[in-house]
């Protein structure tokens, strides 16, 4: 490389050595990134597939937290606490924006044992307009539906908050139900005085309310990954060709200019 500097354009050819070079760590990096990313899609994959294996559990405070799988399959019995209802904002379903409703199950007995219950998803009106009713079955319930570690989160919005309101539960909010950007079980567990279990159950079960039940699934397309990688590949292994041309044809221009230096000699 010292030697380019005795011949013109040799800076414009150390800068394209060093681009190529830099060319090619950058997209080797990119190409390693979407491998990562398909290695984490399998593994979310076979979550998913062992947990809809395993056997329905019927929940209750005495459940063991080991069983508490994510995609599992579960169903729990008891009665709504309706007054520590919370809407989740921000969430889309085919494009329309909308809010999840998420509600506490109290198990039986009465003695402030829950488990947390997204009950389903309602469209947001528009202009401004309020939120249809809450629906409110009363008497015992049993919900079936999917496990969840948590409540899914999303990225937080300019202006939005996942911060329950100062004194809830008490005054209703305007439209009736304190809105938050995410909702955080321990949070929640804090702010009512519940003990919950420490996972959501996704309602399944159809309940006539009108609330719509399509949850998001995570994408397992580890496929789209590697073949991402693959290009990012072919692409450093193209700058790395043409790294290899470009040193290569700086090599044959000094070894050129060497020889009439010899023949200078000779005479």
């Amino acid at each position: 490389m010292a030697q380019l500097g005795r011949h013109p354009g040799a800076g414009r050819t150390v800068a394209a050595l060093a681009l190529l070079a830099l060319a090619v760590a950058v997209f080797v990096s990119l190409g390693r990134w979407q491998l990562g990313r398909a290695h984490e899609r399998r593994a979310i994959a076979q979550a998913i597939e062992a947990g809809r294996a395993q056997a329905p559990l019927a929940l209750s405070p005495e459940v063991d937290a080991g069983e508490l799988r994510p995609w599992r399959a579960a169903r729990a019995s008891g009665r709504w606490r309706h007054e520590l209802s919370v809407l989740v904002d921000n969430r889309n379903l085919d494009g329309r924006p909308g809010l999840w409703l998420a509600t506490p199950l109290e198990f039986d007995g009465g003695r402030g044992q829950a488990v947390l219950v997204l009950r389903g998803w309602m469209a947001r009106p528009l202009g401004g307009e309020p939120l249809p009713a809450v629906p409110r079955p009363q008497g015992r319930q049993t919900v079936e539906g999917e496990l969840a570690a948590r409540v899914p989160r999303m990225f937080e919005l300019p202006g939005a908050h996942s911060e329950l309101p100062q004194g809830w539960p008490g005054p209703a909010a305007p439209d009736g139900l304190p809105r938050v950007q995410n909702l955080d079980l321990d949070a929640l567990a804090r702010a009512s005085g519940l003990a919950l279990l420490p996972a959501v159950l996704m309602q399944t079960s159809p309940a006539g309310d009108g609330l719509a039940r399509q949850w998001p699934q995570p994408s397992v397309d580890a496929d789209q990954n590697v073949g991402y990688a693959l290009q990012w590949f072919s692409f450093a292994a193209i700058a790395a060709i043409a790294w290899l041309a470009v040193a290569a044809r700086a090599w044959r221009r000094r070894a050129s200019n060497r020889i009439p230096e010899r023949r200078d000699k000779t005479t």
